[in-house]
């Protein structure tokens, strides 16, 4: 389909048809194309868990409440954001800068290779290192004062990062739910359920956080509940 027909054909569709099974193979390569949306700093603080098994499909259909799109659904995905995983990421980066650049004396370097360095080395931990969310309210302070004075970075709080970590994921969500649609498969993102159960269902550990729930199947008729509608797009759009 062309771009605007896939956008177009998306719905958040609450019932699926019970006999139209999906190809898994399918499902994974709509998330691999997930993997491929921007996120911030090209950190990747992402996971997704692809649930087939009908005995974790029933549990997880039950921590999203039993809404119809989970109790019809053919398959779910849990995004789930792992900023605990910073460190680890910014590793590999480095590890990968490496491989690339190979392994010289800095001022061997070019100034873009030992820009790439210092960002994933210095800017990136200072911008997620944290203690008990201590250190991130001290930056956050200290980075208001240098900004009544210049244009400055602002978001250094713990809370800021949990933020930053679930937009990044959201951006993820979208591209998979339209790879979906493309591929002639439907979706549910849903927001409510016991986030707490899913992790002891997918034993996630304490870092990890559950960004949300996407039901998927092939839609049945009454599974789109009407029209789409939207608030009026002058009230949305400011041109500047």
């Amino acid at each position: 389909m062309e771009f605007k027909e896939v956008v177009l054909k998306r719905r958040s569709v609450r019932k699926f048809d019970p006999n139209k099974k999906l190809d898994s193979k399918i499902v994974r390569d709509c998330l691999e194309l997930a993997t491929l949306a921007p996120n911030s700093s090209n950190m990747q603080l992402w996971e997704f868990y692809h649930v087939t098994s009908p005995d974790k499909l029933k549990k997880l259909s039950k921590y999203c409440f039993d809404q119809n799109a989970a109790k019809t659904a053919q398959q779910m995905v849990v995004l789930v954001t792992r900023k605990d995983k910073w460190k680890a990421r910014v590793r590999w980066h480095i590890d990968q800068m490496e491989s690339k650049f190979g392994k010289k004396k800095w001022e061997d370097y070019s100034k873009r290779e030992r820009f790439a360095f210092t960002y994933y080395k210095k800017i990136v931990p200072l911008t997620y290192a944290d203690f008990g969310g201590i250190l991130g309210w001290i930056k956050y302070l200290f980075y208001w004062l240098i900004g009544l004075f210049r244009p400055i970075y602002r978001q250094a709080r713990h809370s800021d990062m949990r933020v930053v970590v679930h937009k990044t994921q959201a951006l993820a969500a979208q591209n998979f739910m339209l790879a979906m649609t493309d591929a002639g498969y439907d979706t549910c993102p849903m927001e409510g359920s016991d986030t707490l159960r899913i992790k002891k269902l997918l034993g996630l550990p304490f870092g990890a956080e559950i960004n949300m729930v996407i039901a998927c199947g092939v839609r049945l008729p009454e599974g789109v509940y009407g029209d789409r509608i939207r608030v009026p797009f002058e009230e949305v759009y400011h041109k500047v």
